[in-house]
């Protein structure tokens, strides 16, 4: 295992994963010790990853090991597609996947992304429009949504330092 932590304006991207891929990406207040070896992600996720905060960069292309079962998977893989500024409701992914009593188990899948900004699972919100959580901080999704000027989600006054307002619920 291979693991490198990159500063963000939001805290500390902490990636890792295989020599070939990345298996996990989470947010942390603080670094976490780096794990390097000749991966060949390295250089590119930290790259991408600056040019995405810089306004640079929409799209991530890295490569991906994700682990999870064929339904994490499959949601997973429709919310990779959401395109960058754009949000979709659990009900939409659900309907996407072809049976919209799938809301609540989308929920879940989402709640269980292993790499967080890399699968925009930020872009997900509740069916009436509102933020709902992120295992990486409400917070870090509002910021996240606010950086990508997304037009269906409607910013308030909140900032990443808020609390009261913005603590996370434990799904994404």
């Amino acid at each position: 295992m291979v693991r490198l932590s990159i500063p963000t304006p939001i805290g500390f991207l902490v990636i890792s994963g295989t020599e070939t891929h990345i298996q996990e990406a989470h947010f942390s207040d603080r670094p976490f010790p780096e794990e390097p070896a000749n991966s060949l992600w390295f250089e590119e996720v930290r790259k991408q990853t600056d040019a995405f905060f810089a306004g640079e960069l929409t799209q991530f292309n890295l490569p991906l090991d994700l682990k999870g079962t064929a339904f994490q998977r499959s949601v997973w893989a429709v919310v990779s597609m959401i395109p960058f500024g754009e949000t979709r409701t659990y009900l939409e992914i659900a309907e996407k996947l072809g049976n919209e009593k799938l809301t609540r188990a989308v929920g879940q899948a989402n709640a269980h992304n292993p790499c967080l900004l890399f699968v925009p699972c930020h872009r997900v919100i509740g069916g009436t429009g509102n933020l709902t959580g992120y295992s990486g901080g409400t917070n870090r999704k509002f910021w996240l949504l606010k950086h990508e000027n997304s037009p269906k989600f409607e910013i308030s006054q909140l900032t990443l330092f808020d609390t009261a307002e913005t603590q996370p619920d434990h799904g994404n």
